[in-house]
């Protein structure tokens, strides 16, 4: 009995111990304006979890136009380690960041507006710029600089990445080091570097399968779409946005290439025994007509819609315009909701953001994947910054991550984050895939 009640306390006071400052904690988030908070903490985590709820301004030029609560999750590890702010570009998911890890560090994950749950009772679409997602992190910074004094960092992938560039542009002193995972930048609404990259990734034996493997699909398009409308109808899948379900096919055959490098597809998954079943199961596995459905499309309806002003890719069709039927003219893989006005690409936004990124983009470290699609529009980083760019053989879009640098790149990362703020990284908590 003596030792079962022994082995209760030690293990309350051992979760007391990986969880500590608790009242402090509360106490603090308790006295922010305009947070609520939960206490969503697991039992032996070394760290508390809270999620929040920050009421924002829909628009933080004129407030008086209304809010919305924006979901934010709070890992707190102490007081006086380091804060990593990890922008996301969609809905929010609740796993741990590399930054984090390596750092040690408190964790403030954000919610991108119009996403998940940081939906406005009301989507006034003209709200969602970067301006203005960039302005939600901004605030959510000053606030928690009431509690955390130690250094700064910003965190991203994909989109997200995008946001931490972004956010450093607009609010430079708020962070101390950004690190953007595969982040696109693009130039234009039809960004043409990814033709190029899609012409010149990969062997040349491996190009010519995709090659092949495209127009076997569209010159077989009408026994194609016999075959997905049983597919659909078991998916319940609906395509009036594109108009057809021949639309949206041809969509996913032209989104193939694209996908195939950016998730890091083999060659040897590329069928050529001119069985079309073969091809479907592989296209289904790859690009996927559900991604040029209508309930696709209303989920990452924000994300087009924002894509629009920030850049984004097209399909190139030259190749094969006597195949196509629904398209005489690139089409764009933008998407935006029918409901909002129509939004445009600012040429002056990306000149300016280019220009600082090139002579004032300082203490940014960027990781990209040597075979990621989205490594076409990367940063290119001048002589003029200290920042540095991986770009990691082979890696894709999914990978491209800190425990998979090699280990030349993985040490200089580590370096120049001692550096620039004298933290010592915990490379060894990451495990390489």
């Amino acid at each position: 009995m003596k030792s079962a009640l022994l082995l209760i306390s030690c293990l309350a006071f051992l979760n007391l111990f990986g969880q500590p400052d608790k009242q402090q904690l509360e106490y603090e988030l308790f006295n922010l304006p305009n947070v609520s908070f939960t206490n969503v903490s697991k039992p032996g985590d070394p760290f508390l979890t809270y999620d929040l709820f920050v009421r924002q301004p829909i628009d933080h030029q004129h407030p008086e136009n209304g809010y919305f609560n924006q979901w934010v999750q709070l890992r707190h590890r102490g007081f006086d380690q380091p804060v990593v702010m990890d922008t996301h570009g969609y809905g929010m998911g609740r796993g741990r960041n590399e930054v984090e890890q390596i750092l040690n560090a408190n964790n403030i994950g954000v919610e991108y507006r119009f996403f998940g749950k940081s939906v406005p009772d009301s989507l006034q679409w003209e709200f969602l710029t970067i301006e203005q997602a960039t302005a939600d992190l901004h605030a959510i910074s000053l606030l928690f600089k009431q509690l955390y004094r130690a250094k700064w960092f910003s965190t991203g992938i994909s989109k997200g990445g995008q946001t931490t560039l972004y956010y450093k542009y607009f609010y430079p002193e708020d962070i101390d080091v950004a690190i953007p995972y595969v982040a696109p930048i693009d130039n234009e609404p039809e960004d043409k570097r990814i033709y190029t990259f899609l012409d010149t990734i990969g062997t040349p034996e491996c190009r010519k399968k995709i090659f092949e493997f495209q127009q076997f699909l569209l010159k077989n398009e009408a026994k194609a779409i016999e075959k997905l409308e049983w597919y659909a109808k078991g998916a319940q899948l609906k395509f009036n946005y594109t108009g057809s379900i021949g639309k949206s096919f041809e969509y996913a055959v032209l989104e193939y290439s694209f996908s195939f490098w950016q998730w890091g597809r083999s060659c040897d998954s590329i069928p050529t025994n001119q069985n079309l079943n073969d091809y479907l199961n592989e296209l289904l596995k790859t690009s996927g007509i559900s991604f040029f459905s209508d309930h696709d499309i209303k989920q990452f309806a924000p994300h087009y819609y924002q894509a629009a002003q920030t850049g984004y890719y097209g399909y190139n069709i030259e190749p094969f315009r006597k195949y196509i039927k629904h398209f005489t003219t690139n089409p764009s893989a933008i998407f935006p909701p029918q409901a909002a006005k129509p939004n445009s690409f600012s040429p002056e936004l990306y000149r300016n953001f280019k220009e600082w990124l090139d002579q004032r983009g300082n203490n940014i470290l960027y990781i990209y994947g040597g075979i990621d699609t989205w490594s076409a529009p990367r940063v290119i980083v001048s002589d003029q910054v200290n920042s540095k760019s991986y770009l990691i053989p082979g890696a894709h879009h999914g990978n491209a991550r800190i425990k998979n640098l090699p280990e030349a790149m993985k040490n200089e990362f580590a370096q120049k984050i001692k550096e620039w703020t004298g933290i010592n990284c915990q490379m060894e908590v990451l495990k390489s895939k």
